[in-house]
Parts: C-alpha cells; structure tokens; sequence
C-alpha cells in the first residue's frame, strides 16, 4: 500500500520537547497544542514519504490506563487513534509501563498486513529495534524522527539510528509550532481581580474565636473557685483554635461597629467547602437555596453539546474549567437577579454550585489518586477561575465597604 502511518512514542516527544523549551523532561512545565501538534506531524510525514497518510497512532502512559483529558481530545481527532500503555509511579518519579510493547507489536503487525509502504518512527527507545528490524523485512521504509536534543547530543538509541533507512529531526522552530514552555513558578491560576471590599474586610479585626491562642486576651476571674463552682464542677471544653479566619469568620465583621485592625501575617481566605474550617449551616439561606444548579439549566441538548466541547477543546486546566462552568451557568440564566444574589457572596460560592462546580473539575482527571479529592491549590484555580469569568461577564461595578 502507497501510503504512511506515524508512530509516535508521546513520552520521548514531550519529554523531549520539555527538556528543550524548558530544561527537565517533565511535562507538566509545558502547554501543548495537541491539534497543530497532529496537523504538524501529519504535514511532515507526507512531505518526507511523498504518502499520502493513512493514520497516526499515539501511544502513552496513563494511570489505570484511564484516559486523560489530552487523550479523549486526541482520540476523536480524523486519523488518530490512542493506544494507552499504565502509568506507575516508582521512587517518585512517573514511568511507562506497556507502551514499547504496544508500539513494538502494533509496528509489526502494519508491516507483516503491508498496511503501508513507510512507516514514520518518533522515539528514542532502542527497545524498538527488533520491530523495526521485522517491519525492513516486509518491505516498509522505516523513518525515524529525533526531537532536537537540549545538549545538541543524541537522545536516541544508536542502534536505532543506524538501523533506519532516513532519519529527520524535529528542530526546535518546528517545536515550537505547537508546544510552548509555561512560565516559571508553576501557578496554574492569575490571582483574582482585586475586590476593595475584601481588602476592607482582610483589615477588620478577627472574632476571638478565630484568634491563635497566643494572640487571645487572657480572662481571669475573681474568684476562680466560685467560677468552678458555677460551672458544676467540670471543665467546659473550649474548640480548638482557628489562626485562618474563614469567609463566615469575615462575613461577620461587616456588621456595623467592626473597626479595621492590622491583620496576622498568616491570614488567607479560607474557601466554603474546605473540611474542618467552616461550619455549615443545616440549610442553606434562602437566597443561596434560590440559585439554579448548572444541571438544572441544561437541556438534553445541550448537555450533549457540552460533552463534545470537554472532549474536543477544554483543555482541563484547572482555572480554565472554572471559567467554562460559570460561562455556562450564566448564558443560561433567564433571571439575571440570580447574579447579584450571588456576587453578595464572593468568596463563597453556595454549596450545591460549588458541589456540582468540583464534581464537574473531576472529570478531568483532577482527582488525587492517593484519598480521591480535588488538591487544594487546584481548588482554589478552578474557583478562581469561575469567579474571574463572572467578574468578566457581569462588568458588574462594586464599591468598597464603607470603614
């Protein structure tokens, strides 16, 4: 058959990639544009063969062998097809486990059913030259492609090299088409847009309650043995100390006579759903019980829309799938009075939003493997995220609190 197929091993071309934008071959330190990554090799392969292509395979580690959001993306792409190899963790680094063999079987398999004259080899791992040994046999031309090494030395195997009949490396301008280094330090999220009413709150004294222990005024009665005696002889047990002050800790210092107080160092706003630092109320307010949930917006229609959109284009950053639920809310709210009852709450998002907000973030491999809940800074991105997109989409104009 007069045509190419590419194999591509997704961890020796990211990695690579990553070690040459941003110095390590982790992946996590780049942002890859997987559907100008495939149009770029698709391009590339039928320029080198002069082939028309006949489909790409990708082959990559996954937890469990679960696709993630990379994968469902790349999958429903026109001639790709995913084949996913388990992604274990040992001495705390990640490594592939089945990938080499799934490459080695599916190279071979192509070659002996003549599935195509050329076949297009991206990788460095010299556990390939069996394979592409047998596939030479068959009478398919063997291409092997090299990612531009960071040093300017080999990142294959020799073995591999000598044994291809032409060989190409992918430079770092042709990289650069789809891949990009992120920025230094790792934030997945911008903060949010500075609101002066928060900013007057942060200033306001804490509730003792929310005092550490250390900073407490200390309260010593007259008479102590009265005192115990008032108390029916036992010790009435006082609740640990909070040094973070929760927003029901700040809410409650907008009341009138809350005067501004210079505020700990270690303050940070605390979230509504975090465990074992707000005390949620049996029933929610009433105008938080109002607010619509996503799901109970959608239609069957829609709902499917919004499946092909997750697959196809949110990319699962945390951040960005904050932004894509609240966008959704909103442009299907009828009544936009919902969205004033709701900027009144900021920072809190009400609870049946914010459950339904996580459980959605999860589908995109959010989860922590090790107790199956959201990490703590990714929380803070996604409703970061969904904040900035109501922010964005109201321009609704707030002024500070008066002191």
């Amino acid at each position: 058959m007069d045509r190419c197929i590419v194999l591509v091993d997704a961890g020796y071309l990211l990695g690579a990639a990553a070690s040459l934008l941003a110095g390590e071959p982790s992946r996590s330190r780049i942002t890859v544009d997987h559907a100008a990554l495939i149009q770029g090799l698709r391009d590339r392969a039928e320029s080198d063969t002069q082939q028309p292509l006949l489909r790409i395979y990708w082959f990559d580690g996954a937890p469990d062998r679960v696709p993630q959001p990379e994968h469902r993306r790349l999958r429903v792409m026109p001639r790709v097809t995913v084949r996913l190899g388990a992604l274990t963790r040992s001495d705390g680094r990640w490594a592939q486990k089945g990938v080499d063999a799934a490459m080695h079987a599916e190279l071979t398999e192509l070659a002996r059913n003549r599935a195509c004259s050329d076949v297009v080899l991206v990788t460095g791992d010299g556990d390939l030259l069996p394979g592409m040994m047998a596939a030479k046999e068959h009478g398919v031309a063997v291409h092997l492609w090299a990612v531009q090494a960071a040093d300017g030395d080999y990142n294959q195997s020799e073995d591999l090299v000598a044994e291809a009949d032409e060989r190409r490396v992918l430079d770092r301008t042709w990289i650069t088409k789809a891949v990009r280094a992120k920025e230094l330090g790792g934030i997945c999220a911008p903060p949010p847009v500075p609101r002066p009413e928060i900013a007057a709150i942060l200033s306001a004294p804490l509730p003792e309650s929310a005092l550490p222990a250390a900073q407490r005024p200390v309260e010593r009665p007259e008479h102590p043995t009265a005192a115990a005696a008032g108390q029916g002889g036992t010790d009435e047990r006082v609740p640990p100390a909070k040094g973070v002050p929760t927003p029901k800790d700040l809410a409650a210092l907008r009341a009138p006579g809350a005067h501004p107080a210079p505020q700990p160092a270690n303050a940070t706003l605390r979230w509504s759903s975090d465990k074992g630092w707000v005390d949620r109320p049996a029933a929610e307010p009433t105008e938080a019980a109002s607010l619509p949930t996503l799901a109970q917006l959608t239609t069957a229609e829609q709902r499917w829309a919004d499946r092909e959109e997750d697959i196809t284009t949110v990319g699962g950053d945390p951040y960005e799938v904050g932004q894509v639920f609240a966008r959704r809310w909103l442009e299907r709210l009828g009544d936009h009075g919902h969205l004033q009852k709701l900027s009144g709450m900021y920072p809190r998002i009400p609870h049946r939003v914010d459950g339904e907000l996580l459980r959605y973030a999860a589908r995109f491999g959010l989860l922590a493997h090790k107790d199956d809940q959201i990490d703590e800074r990714d929380r803070y991105a996604i409703r970061a995220g969904f904040w900035r997109e109501i922010d964005v989409r109201t321009a609704t104009e707030r002024t500070p609190v008066a002191e």
